[in-house]
């Protein structure tokens, strides 16, 4: 290993290491091995791990109309346990988080404010910008 990647790896905690590595995995078992017809395009955002690695809160970006969003996020609660166990397979861990799925609506966000922006309603996009920052700071 390169000084270089000795040293990015301290700057990391490993809760974040590992919850990059999750999230890699999870997106290739969404991919490859989920068959179920509710789970329509997701995207795996980002990986949340608690400190003491034991829970995993998967944010996902889907694209759709709210029912598709609803039936995609029934359909990877459903498939939780399925997805929990191959990951337990691929990741050599003592033990294998609890996973929890929540709907991440940055993507979506991000879209709305750009189109105010574009509309010239600058002040209305950054009235949003502000309450987004609330609703992370809540969690």
């Amino acid at each position: 290993m390169a000084l270089w990647e000795a040293f990015l790896m301290l700057q990391y905690k490993r809760s974040d290491r590992l919850g990059d590595l999750i999230q890699r995995e999870i997106s290739d078992i969404l991919h490859r091995r989920i068959k179920d017809p509710r789970i329509g395009f997701c995207t795996i955002v980002r990986v949340d791990m608690s400190d003491d690695l034991r829970h995993a809160k998967i944010r996902v970006s889907i694209m759709g109309s709210e029912s598709q969003q609803k039936s995609t996020l029934a359909g990877l609660k459903s498939a939780s346990g399925f997805i929990r166990r191959e990951v337990g397979r691929k990741i050599a861990l003592r033990h294998t988080p609890e996973i929890v799925f929540v709907l991440d609506k940055s993507v979506e966000h991000s879209f709305r404010i750009a189109q105010l922006i574009e509309e010239g309603q600058l002040e209305e996009g950054q009235q949003i910008i502000e309450e987004e920052q609330h609703e992370e700071d809540a969690e």
